[in-house]
């Protein structure tokens, strides 16, 4: 990585109904699904989150961006947006976004049962960004 941080990231799928989560180890190499959230509100749930990375350790929370087939941000996206904005203002953890188009799609197809689902969306969604980001 080019600013040589490490330190778990911890990756967020938010969803309507579930928030998925996933952790890197420390080096960041390996993503894993951790766990699944109910969403009640956008400010519990930053809470919720904050103090489930704080736990980990993290040094990064990673937010998955769900962007239409242009790009561009669509309800979904500017619902992920805010989630991203509402953990800013509970935690000094950085929050960065990340594109996520068919992360849930791509999870589904794995084959395991769909409990953890969303876990395992935001584990693809983090290692996608750390085959990215490696060095």
């Amino acid at each position: 990585m080019g600013s040589g941080v490490k330190g778990p990231i911890l990756a967020i799928d938010p969803g309507e109904a579930r928030i998925g989560l996933a952790v890197s180890d420390p080096d960041r190499r390996i993503a894993r699904p951790l766990r699944v959230l109910r969403h009640t509100s956008r400010a519990a749930d930053a809470g919720v989150i904050a103090e489930e990375a704080k736990g980990l350790g993290a040094t990064l929370l990673l937010v998955g961006l769900p962007l239409d087939v242009e790009g561009e941000a669509g309800p979904r996206a500017r619902k992920a947006m805010r989630l991203a904005d509402a953990l800013r203002s509970q935690t000094s953890i950085p929050v960065e976004t990340w594109d996520e188009s068919g992360s849930t799609q791509a999870a589904a197809a794995l084959p395991r049962s769909r409990s953890g689902l969303d876990a395992r969306a935001a584990a693809l969604i983090l290692q996608d960004y750390l085959d990215a980001n490696s060095s």
